[in-house]
C-alpha cells in the first residue's frame, strides 16, 4: 500500500507516487523517461523517445471520435530538485520521503516535483482510461525544462496531427494561463587572485528566507540570499580589512537562493567588528524583511563555534587557512600553500555581487500587475575559474529581456569578467482568437458555476517553443493548486488535483465543441 492509497482520483496519485521514486531532477531524466516508455508498451501505445530523452506517445481516438480535433496533452519530465541543508537523501539517487498533511501532499526535506510530475500523472491516468471516450490524444512530455526548456527546444513535433495544446504546468485552480515571459540564463566568470593569509577563520551565513520560484513569486519581493550576501561583504570592505576564502549560495538559477554562507580570513584585532557588523546587519534585516521574509538571519560562526554570542572566544587563535581541494575551489593552489584572494580580488568579488540587478526591473504597461522585466541571481559560487554567477532573465518583451543580458555582460566585463548564455526561450504571446481558450472557459463554468481566470503570467512556459514548430498552434495552460513549487516547503493540494482531473477528462470527452 502506497502513501498517497486513498486519495481520489486515486490513479493520478498512483502514478504521482510512482514518479516520486525516480529521481528526475533537471538533466537526470534517462530513468523517468525509460518509465514512460514502459508504460507506452504496457498500453499499446505508439510512441517516440528521442536523443534528447522527450518521450511522445499517440492513442487514437475512440469510436465515435474519429473526427474531432485531436488534442495535444503536455508538460515536462523534470523537476527543480532542492534539498535542505541536513537532508541526507540524495536526490541524483534516492527516491523522494512523502507524505500527507491535512489536504496536502508533501515531501519530507526537499522538494516534491509537483512541477510538472502531475502533468505526467494526469496523462498516464487519461491514457489507461478505458471508460474515457475521447479524440485522438497527442502526449508530449519534454526533458529539462527547468534548466532553459531544453527538451522542447530539441523535439520534433512532425508527428504530430493536432494544433489544440493543453498544458498541464500552471500551479493555480481556477486561472487559464494564455501567455508567458520569455527567458535566457546567463553565466558569469570573473577571475580571481589568492595569495597566502593569515588570521582568524569565520564564516558568515545567511538563512531563514522562504526562497521561492523566480518567475511566479518574483513580484512578492522576497529575500535573495546571494544578493543579502553580496551586500554584506560590500558593506563590511568599507569597514575592516577582510580576505575572501569562499563564498557558496543557491543551488538553481531559477529558485530564488535561500542560503549563502561566505568564508573569511581576518586580521584578530578585527575580531569585535566582524561580530558588530554581523549582529548589526542582522537586526537591519529583520526590520527590512519583516513582512516578507521574517525568517532572515545572520549568522556568524568561528571555526566550528557558532559566535553569534560576541562573548564566545572559543575557536579565534590566529591561523592559517588551507584550502582543501573541491571545498573552496583552490584547485592546484592546495597543493602548494595556504590560499585567500588578495585584497583587490576580495572587493571585486563584494562589489559585483552588490551591484548585479536582481529581482522585478519592470512592470508591464500593457497588464496590471504582471511583471514585464526580472532576474534572479541564483547561484554564486567561488571556484578555480573564479567568481561563478547563474541569472535567470525573464520578460516578455524581446528588447528588455536583450538589454538586461547586455547590462549583466556589461558589468561582469568591467569586473574583468564574461559570460556565457545558454536557454533563451521565446515568449508565448498572448493570440486574441483561440477557440480552445473559449471551449475551455466554457467547460469551467459548466462544471463549477463560475469564471475561471484569464491571464498572461511571467514565469515561463514551453508553449512559445512549441507553436513556432506547429504554426497556428493554439495552446492554453492549467493546473491544480500547488504552493511554494522549487522550495522544500512545495505542497501539492489534494482536493484540487481531484477537481482539476475532472475538469481534464469533460474537455476531452466533449464533442464538437472545441
Amino acid at each position: 500500500m502506497g502513501v498517497l492509497t486513498g486519495l481520489y482520483p486515486q490513479r493520478v496519485f498512483d502514478h504521482f507516487e510512482e514518479l516520486t521514486r525516480i529521481p528526475r531532477g533537471s538533466g537526470n531524466e534517462k530513468a523517468v523517461s525509460d518509465h514512460l516508455v514502459s508504460f507506452a508498451k504496457e498500453h499499446g501505445l505508439s510512441y517516440v523517445q528521442d536523443k534528447a530523452n522527450n518521450v511522445i506517445m499517440i492513442k487514437e481516438a475512440s469510436d465515435g471520435y474519429e473526427a474531432e480535433e485531436p488534442i495535444i496533452l503536455q508538460g515536462h519530465m523534470d523537476m527543480v530538485a532542492v534539498k535542505d541543508a541536513d537532508c541526507v537523501l540524495s536526490l541524483e539517487h534516492d527516491a523522494l520521503d512523502i507524505g500527507v498533511e491535512g489536504d496536502t501532499v508533501y515531501a519530507k526535506g526537499t522538494s516534491l516535483g509537483g512541477d510538472d510530475g502531475i502533468a505526467l500523472a494526469y496523462v498516464l491516468a487519461l491514457l489507461e482510461d478505458e471508460a474515457l471516450s475521447h479524440p485522438r490524444l497527442e502526449a508530449v512530455f519534454t526533458t529539462d525544462e527547468e534548466v532553459g526548456m531544453n527538451g522542447a527546444a530539441a523535439i520534433d513535433l512532425s508527428m504530430l496531427k493536432g494544433r489544440r495544446l493543453i498544458n498541464i504546468d500552471s500551479e493555480e485552480e481556477g486561472v487559464l494561463t494564455v501567455g508567458c515571459a520569455g527567458g535566457v540564463r546567463v553565466h558569469s566568470v570573473i577571475p580571481v587572485k589568492r595569495e597566502r593569509s593569515r588570521g582568524v577563520t569565520a564564516r558568515v551565513r545567511i538563512d531563514g528566507l522562504q526562497g521561492g520560484h523566480s518567475g511566479a513569486e518574483i513580484h512578492k519581493q522576497r529575500g535573495n540570499a546571494n544578493v543579502l550576501m553580496g551586500r554584506f561583504l560590500n558593506g563590511l570592505s568599507v569597514k575592516m580589512s577582510y580576505a575572501l576564502v569562499s563564498c557558496t549560495g543557491g543551488t538553481k538559477d531559477n529558485a530564488i537562493p535561500v542560503e549563502a554562507e561566505a568564508e573569511l580570513v581576518i586580521p584578530v584585532k578585527e575580531k569585535e567588528a566582524l561580530v558588530t557588523a554581523v549582529a548589526e546587519y542582522d537586526k537591519m534585516l529583520q526590520k527590512e524583511f519583516a513582512n516578507r521574509d521574517a525568517g532572515v538571519r545572520v549568522l556568524l560562526i568561528f571555526g566550528e563555534t557558532d559566535s553569534a554570542n560576541a562573548s564566545d572566544d572559543a575557536g579565534c587563535g590566529e591561523r592559517e587557512i588551507k584550502l582543501q581541494p573541491g571545498d573552496t575551489g583552490c584547485g592546484d593552489f592546495a597543493e602548494s600553500g595556504y590560499y585567500a584572494l588578495d585584497e583587490a580580488s576580495t572587493k571585486t568579488a563584494a562589489r559585483f555581487l552588490a551591484c548585479v540587478p536582481d529581482g522585478v526591473q519592470a512592470m508591464s504597461t500593457d497588464i496590471d500587475g504582471l511583471v514585464e522585466t526580472s532576474l534572479n541571481m541564483g547561484i554564486v559560487r567561488l571556484t578555480e575559474k573564479g567568481l561563478e554567477t547563474d541569472h535567470s532573465i525573464r520578460s516578455s518583451v524581446a528588447s528588455a529581456k536583450d538589454a538586461l543580458r547586455e547590462k549583466l555582460t556589461a558589468l561582469s566585463a568591467l569586473a574583468g569578467g564574461t559570460v556565457s548564455c545558454h536557454g533563451d526561450y521565446p515568449a508565448w504571446e498572448y493570440r486574441k482568437d483561440s477557440p480552445l481558450r473559449e471551449c475551455m472557459i466554457a467547460q469551467y463554468r459548466e462544471l463549477f458555476g463560475k469564471e475561471p481566470r484569464v491571464e498572461v503570467i511571467h514565469a515561463g512556459l514551453e508553449c512559445g517553443l512549441l507553436s513556432a514548430k506547429l504554426p497556428g498552434l493554439d495552446c492554453v495552460s492549467f493546473g491544480p493548486d500547488l504552493t511554494d513549487i522549487h522550495t522544500t516547503s512545495e505542497r501539492m493540494h489534494i482536493a484540487s488535483v481531484g477537481r482539476m482531473y475532472e475538469y481534464l477528462r469533460a474537455l476531452i470527452g466533449k464533442k464538437s465543441a472545441r
